[in-house]
């Protein structure tokens, strides 16, 4: 008999919800699992935080410390955010804010995913890692994929479109939490590229920062998400300035 655990845990600000099942471990081994990914966040946070002043983030921000003497953690996101720079021509750019270096765009994608790769490599089958809306999905759930559903950005009772995930990842940015917060890294400008953009694919950090990439750039996205090196992402978008939606890749969702 499969068990399952669900546990919601505080942190960075936010309630990240986890729902690990398995058929292989019991429900106080998944238990035992899902605080080693409790600590695994508190020590991003300690780590990646721009909030704490003693991270070694702020510390960067504050030239304290050069990415060469930062923690393997740091440096894994540092290497993570120049990636998703250089594929989304510049469109994602955590060195252009305000401060300095803020990998917040894409610190909970990857968070979700390696906390997923964690409950799977313990014995876990099904496993659902819901970072704020950034996802980790793995083995489907009661013998089916996950069932994904995003959100309007501007009526957070209606869901605009459904995507089915057996195993990868899902993020969404949008005007959902804190309003038109995300700026265009070109023109230091509030975005106005798209009023909410998902990215489905195999890496959560990659996912998480190219949907604020798609919130800058909207339809001139055209020019980087035909990258083959995005051959296995999905893009889906609600433009600026009409009700209408465009997606492009592998995962079309289901009709709604």
């Amino acid at each position: 008999m499969a068990s399952r655990v669900e546990r919601e845990i505080s942190v960075w600000g936010t309630e990240i919800y986890i729902s690990a099942g398995s058929e292989k471990i019991d429900s106080t081994e998944i238990e035992r699992v899902i605080s080693g990914v409790e600590a695994f966040f508190f020590d991003v946070d300690d780590e990646l935080s721009t909030f704490k002043p003693n991270s070694s983030v702020s510390r960067i921000r504050q030239h304290k410390l050069h990415i060469d003497d930062a923690p393997d953690i740091v440096k894994e996101v540092w290497r993570g955010c120049l990636k998703a720079r250089e594929l989304s021509f510049g469109a994602f750019d955590p060195w252009s804010v305000e401060g300095g270096f803020d990998p917040s765009g894409y610190v909970k994608g990857w968070a979700a995913k390696k906390a997923a790769e964690m409950l799977v490599a313990a014995g876990c089958n099904s496993v659902q890692v819901n970072a704020a809306g950034d996802i980790a999905l793995r083995g489907g759930f009661e013998g089916a994929p996950w069932k994904i559903g995003v959100i309007n950005p501007e009526n957070k009772s209606e869901i605009v479109q459904v995507f089915e995930i057996q195993d990868g990842n899902i993020a969404t940015s949008g005007s959902y939490e804190k309003g038109a917060h995300i700026k265009d890294p070109h023109t230091g400008l509030i975005a106005i590229g798209a009023k909410s953009g998902t990215v489905i694919g195999p890496d959560g950090g990659i996912c998480d920062a190219l949907a604020t990439a798609l919130m800058v750039d909207g339809r001139d996205s055209a020019q980087w998400i035909g990258n083959p090196e995005l051959s296995e992402y999905t893009f889906w978008a609600i433009n600026r300035h009409d009700e209408s939606a465009w997606s492009f890749g592998p995962n079309l969702g289901l009709a709604q």
